[in-house]
C-alpha cells in the first residue's frame, strides 16, 4: 500500500467540496454498518435525490459539476460510500460483505434522512449498487440514472483490468495519475483539485469492497423504474462495438443492447467526449440538464 497522508486527503476533499453550491451541509447518519457521511444541498422540503459515486477513489465530492443545477428541483443528497475513501465511518464490527449489506445499509441511511422514496444515481461501482438497490426495493426508488454503469449489463474491458492492476495492487500518487491519464486520454484535462483528492486517496484505509455478479436479468425485467443510462463515448472501461450513434460516436452496444432488452422502461444516451473516469466531474454542462429533464416532474 502506498503511505496515506490522512491531512492531505482531508485538504483535498475540501477543496473540491469548495466548488459545491453555497448552502451544502454535511450530515452524518448512523447505520448498522457505520456513520454515513452525506453531502447535502438544495431546498430541504425539495424531493430527494441520492447520488453515489464510482469506486477507486472517488468520493461524493466528485458531483459538484451537476450539484447546483440539480439542487434547483432536488434535495441532492451525495453519499461518499462506507468502507471507501470519503468521510464515512465503517463499523468496527461490522462491513458489507454482501450485495444484501449494501441494500440493507441504504435502507438504513434512508430511514436515518426521513426518506420513504427517492430518486437516484449512480456513477460505475456506485450504478452497481444503485441498480442492485432497485431490484430490492423498488417501491423506494422513483427514477434512476446510470452514468457509465460497471457490471451492470457487461463486464470490463480486458484492457482496463490490465491498466487498473498496478493501480489496485500497490497504491500510489504516481499510480493513480498513470491509470487516469491512460484512462481519460491525458489526466492534465482533468480538474487539478479533483486529480488531487483521487491521488490522496492512494492507500485510504479502506474495507474490501462488496464485489458480486450483475443483477439478475429477470429481475430487471420485472423493474418498473424509469431508468436513464449514460455511456461515455470515450470511455475504455466498457466494451465497444463497430455500432456509430447518428454523430459517429462508437457506443458501448453490449451495455446499450443488453440495457434496451432487459429494462421495460429505460432511455439511452452518450455522453460526448468524456471518458469513463471523467464523470460526472468533467461532462459537459449538458449532462446536468439531461439529467434534469430526466427527473421532471410527469403526470403519470
Amino acid at each position: 500500500m502506498g503511505r496515506y497522508d490522512g491531512d492531505a486527503f482531508q485538504a483535498a476533499y475540501d477543496k473540491v467540496l469548495d466548488k459545491w453550491p453555497a448552502d451544502r451541509e454535511a450530515l452524518r447518519v448512523p447505520t448498522p454498518f457505520g456513520t454515513t457521511h452525506v453531502n447535502a444541498c438544495g431546498p430541504a422540503d425539495a424531493p430527494p435525490l441520492v447520488l453515489l459515486p464510482g469506486g477507486g477513489g472517488a468520493t461524493s465530492t466528485s458531483w459538484y459539476a451537476q450539484a447546483a443545477h440539480l439542487a434547483r428541483t432536488r434535495r441532492v443528497l451525495a453519499v461518499d460510500l462506507i468502507g471507501a475513501p470519503g468521510r464515512s465511518e465503517p463499523a468496527a464490527d461490522r462491513h458489507p460483505r454482501t450485495v444484501a449489506d449494501l441494500a440493507a445499509w441504504l435502507d438504513a441511511l434512508l430511514d436515518g434522512l426521513g426518506i420513504t422514496e427517492a430518486d437516484f444515481g449512480g456513477h460505475s461501482y456506485g450504478a452497481w449498487i444503485a441498480l442492485h438497490y432497485a431490484v430490492h426495493a423498488p417501491h423506494r426508488m422513483r427514477r434512476l440514472f446510470l452514468l457509465d454503469p460497471t457490471q451492470c449489463f457487461a463486464g470490463f474491458k480486458a484492457a482496463y483490468l490490465l491498466h487498473a492492476l498496478p493501480m489496485l495492487l500497490r497504491p500510489t500518487p504516481a499510480r493513480v495519475r498513470a491509470f487516469l491519464d491512460w484512462e481519460t486520454g491525458g489526466a492534465a484535462t482533468l480538474d487539478p483539485d479533483w486529480l488531487r483528492l483521487q491521488e490522496a486517496a492512494a492507500g485510504f484505509p479502506t474495507v474490501r469492497p462488496v464485489t458480486g455478479p450483475r443483477p439478475a436479468p429477470d429481475a430487471l425485467r420485472d423493474l418498473n423504474t424509469p431508468v436513464l443510462l449514460l455511456v461515455a463515448a470515450n470511455g475504455r472501461a466498457l466494451p465497444h462495438s463497430r455500432l456509430r450513434s447518428s454523430g459517429g460516436t462508437p457506443i458501448p452496444y453490449a451495455v446499450t443492447a443488453q440495457a434496451g432488452e432487459l429494462l421495460q422502461r429505460a432511455e439511452v444516451d452518450v455522453v460526448p467526449g468524456v471518458s469513463h473516469h471523467a464523470l460526472p466531474q468533467s461532462a459537459p454542462p449538458e449532462l446536468a440538464r439531461r439529467l434534469s429533464e430526466f427527473l421532471r416532474e410527469r403526470p403519470e
